[in-house]
């Protein structure tokens, strides 16, 4: 009797464990979790001496600009185009390229006639870039990218003689066109243009 106890209590103990193991358990409505988005933060745009300009200004011609751009953002930030000011602001004359000390005769109020190439009447003009530029995630914020923007400055044939063997730093930029998130960065150095 008191082993068929024994095998019974077992038996009932297994099947009650067997039991409380295949109940099905739900999920009630609304269950969730928290995540967060980053913030957002302007890029920088930094005229550069290097690498040097390749194709140089002259009056009634065209050259390049050379600039770095540093992104802080904890992603990559896509750059399609640029704002410019309009097409009587113009560039400060400088005699090195640390661009600390003003040309005499070559300055934004002279003026220089030094401009963003197909800049308008109308400042915040958009112009897209050849090839969108990625600015890599905040790894990139000590190591900006650096691009030579090809012909993408203007000396109209009326620039004063004091403006040869000069450097420009280019006027504002108004803007930029730009998007955030997953992206492979551009190789630096980097080349790109607008064309219109």
């Amino acid at each position: 009797m008191k082993i068929v106890s024994v095998a019974c209590g077992i038996l009932l103990a297994g099947v009650a464990s067997y039991a409380a193991t295949n109940w099905v358990v739900g999920l009630n409505g609304g269950s969730s979790g928290e995540g967060q988005s980053a913030t957002i933060s302007n890029v920088t745009i930094t005229a550069v001496a290097a690498p040097s300009a390749t194709s140089l200004l002259y009056p009634g011609g065209t050259g390049d600009v050379v600039v770095t751009i540093s992104n802080s953002n904890p992603y990559p930030v896509t750059i399609t185009a640029m704002q410019l000011p309009t097409n009587t602001t113009y560039a400060t004359g400088y005699t090195t390229s640390a661009l600390t000390t003003t040309q005499a005769g070559c300055l934004a109020a002279t003026p220089s006639d030094v401009i963003w190439n197909f800049s308008t009447a109308t400042s915040g003009s958009s112009h897209t870039l050849t090839t969108p530029l990625t600015v890599g995630a905040s790894g990139q914020a000590n190591n900006p990218l650096a691009v030579t923007l090809t012909n993408d400055a203007s000396m109209t044939a009326a620039s004063p003689a004091a403006c040869a063997n000069t450097y420009f730093s280019l006027p504002s930029l108004t803007g930029i066109t730009a998007t955030g998130g997953a992206a492979t960065s551009t190789t630096t150095p980097a080349t790109d243009a607008w064309t219109s």
